[in-house]
């Protein structure tokens, strides 16, 4: 995904949640009502600051912040599980949905730099929270578009019911899939371009595996209008790296989301690709690995960083407190700012920064693992990392002092805290939890025909799939 910009002081208005909550709360002190505490405090996110006019999500919060339309991919998968839960009414969640997608399809499409919100079916990565324009000079992102058309399907398959507003979520769902003109972004085929503006044309740099984007070349593959051809897939994978870290044999990708952010609509369980079945393994297993990998790693913690152990890790990509070198114990430390952090085999990225989405995302991988993480985190670090809207974005406990250009702030006895909270966290927060606690997404998704067309078309067999409805 591409790297974001430090928002600017764009207007941002809270919608207010007018939804009941669930009736029936499971018992206090226990796990279950942990994972639904921090499962309804992240839906409210999306629930409680989409724009009210716009319906876009945004960013960050409570930095004001532009829109990412990731998150909004993400806002509407969460408006499903809300309704499953009983967080909000289904009507209401309905009412959100639908609003969402009507405002996403007459956002303007087209060619010129300002004005527009995408082109070809994309969307823009950043957009005006009140404008829904383009913001700046961001990229036409192939990536951030499949995001929110994955959530576009989600929304599309779970309101399955015959009312003139679920019928419509449907019909809307499907008019912006179809417009999303696939192989337009081939700029060298059959590879996928990562992104295109109006200034320079197609980016240089094609999606290549392994990463996040498994999610564009399966979307890609299962359009019923503007297709790619099935040499996608195999061109995405020839360039994987398939090696072993902290003892364990995987495909390789240092930050957890791209081993999280596929998954968290397509069920990769039992399912398997040409390549996976040469492995013996499927991906679910594979990023399985990866989180363990992780996971040792912060136990070895060969730099030494503060708090780092068996319930305190999670490298993926988040904020940090600046951009410098500084020494700290004796020794020197070299900090980033927004950054993609992560450990595999040959390729380390770690500053002591850690991401509470990072573990808790992998909870469908590492159940017991990722609920320790997220007792510890939740217990040890208090207000500062856990509020209104669950876990902030990120923390640094080795960083004690302020210093001049830091982001967030500083509790001199426990680290650096972020002050935000990103849509890009509190997305994979809720749909992966709610993956461990029901699978209602996966669920969901293993009955939209378009999922499972592209996942058929990769070269995907067995297990579910093998079930599915010819599509």
């Amino acid at each position: 995904m591409t790297r974001r910009i430090i928002p600017l002081l764009l207007a941002l208005a809270p919608l207010a949640c007018t939804g009941t909550p669930v009736p029936h709360d499971p018992p206090a002190n226990t796990d279950a009502a942990l994972l639904d505490d921090v499962e309804r405090r992240s839906f409210q996110y999306f629930w409680d600051l989409a724009d009210p006019h716009t319906l876009l999500v945004p960013d960050r919060a409570p930095t004001p912040s532009f829109s990412s339309i990731a998150a909004v991919g993400f806002g509407l998968t969460a408006y499903g599980i809300g309704a499953e839960r009983g967080y909000v009414p289904r009507a209401e969640a309905a009412g959100r949905a639908l609003a969402t997608l009507r405002s996403l399809l007459a956002m303007k499409q087209g060619p010129e730099p300002r004005g527009t919100s995408g082109y070809k079916g994309f969307f823009y990565h950043f957009l005006d929270m009140r404008t829904a324009e383009r913001f700046q000079t961001v990229e036409l992102s192939t990536v951030d578009t499949s995001l929110l058309m994955a959530g576009v399907l989600f929304a599309q398959s779970y309101f399955d019911r015959g009312d003139p507003t679920e019928t419509a979520i449907r019909s809307t769902a499907e008019q912006l899939y179809e417009r999303v003109d696939w192989p337009w972004e081939q700029a060298r085929p059959p590879a996928i371009s990562m992104g295109w503006t109006p200034e320079e044309g197609f980016h240089s740099y094609d999606w290549r595996g392994y990463n996040e984007a498994m999610i564009v070349i399966v979307l890609a593959l299962g359009s019923p209008t503007h297709p790619v051809g099935a040499d996608a897939w195999e061109q995405y994978t020839q360039t994987y790296r398939w090696g072993t870290f902290q003892g364990q044999e995987h495909l390789l990708f240092a930050p957890l989301f791209g081993h999280q952010y596929s998954h968290v609509w397509i069920d990769f369980r039992g399912i398997r690709d040409p390549f996976m079945r040469a492995h013996g393994i499927d991906y679910f297993e594979n990023s399985r690995r990866a989180t363990l990998a992780q996971h040792a790693y912060a136990i070895a913690n060969p730099n030494g960083y503060r708090d780092y152990g068996e319930r305190v890790w999670g490298l993926t990509a988040c904020d940090g407190p600046l951009d410098a070198t500084l020494t700290i114990d004796g020794r020197q430390r070299t900090f980033y700012g927004y950054a993609a952090r992560g450990a595999t085999e040959g390729e380390i990225r770690d500053d002591g920064t850690i991401a509470p989405t990072a573990a808790i995302s992998s909870i469908v991988f590492t159940p017991e693992l990722s609920l320790a993480a997220l007792r510890e985190m939740k217990r040890r670090y208090g207000a500062n990392l856990y509020s209104r809207y669950g876990f902030l974005d990120a923390f640094n406990p080795t960083l004690r002092t302020n210093e001049k250009g830091m982001a967030g702030r500083v509790d001199p006895a426990q680290g650096w805290f972020d002050v935000d909270y990103l849509g890009i966290d509190q997305g994979p927060i809720v749909a992966m939890i709610e993956n461990h606690r029901s699978g209602l997404v996966w669920k969901v998704m293993r009955k939209n025909p378009h999922i499972v067309r592209g996942l058929r078309r990769a070269g995907f067999t067995g297990g579910w799939l093998a079930e599915a409805p010819a599509s």
